[in-house]
């Protein structure tokens, strides 16, 4: 009668005990998964702030009475294999005097400023995007920027 009361408690014990492990292992996994997750998730925040800076010193050195800037597409870290993709769409907000031609309607908010501290003011939308394939997150990461300023 004893060794079957021993046997009975050790094969509970080794339940309990392979049970604990398995939360413990399906915990850790969460964990490396929302630390990943996180990671790239500031990265994305960070490269679309980058992004924004970038638009404007494209605009600063583009010739805006030949054309405007439009769109740009930025991958990161590389282009063979980027793990995030930056898309940014500007557009532009000027008087009718301003020298700037070849500029697609969609991209002209308004062409009727009356004040030379608005003129040639640009909205850049910055979509940054984490690419699944490449980094393997389960959930999409997308970061969506909007910003007025003035190249």
């Amino acid at each position: 009668m004893r060794r079957g009361f021993g046997l009975i408690t050790a094969i509970i014990i080794l339940v309990v005990v392979s049970t604990l492990m398995t939360l413990m292992i399906s915990l850790s996994a969460t964990s490396v998964k929302q630390t990943t997750d996180i990671f790239y998730k500031e990265q994305a925040e960070l490269l679309a702030r980058s992004a924004v800076e970038y638009g404007l010193l494209a605009i600063s050195g583009h010739e805006n009475n030949v054309s405007c800037v439009e769109n740009i597409n930025i991958t990161y870290p590389d282009a063979s294999t980027p793990t995030h993709e930056a898309n940014l769409t500007m557009y532009y907000i000027f008087d009718k005097t301003t020298p700037v031609v070849n500029c697609d309607a969609n991209h002209t908010l308004a062409t009727n400023i009356e004040t030379n501290k608005s003129n040639l003011t640009v909205m850049i939308d910055v979509r940054v995007s984490v690419r699944q394939d490449v980094t393997g997150i389960t959930e999409p990461i997308v970061i969506h920027r909007r910003t007025l300023q003035k190249p």
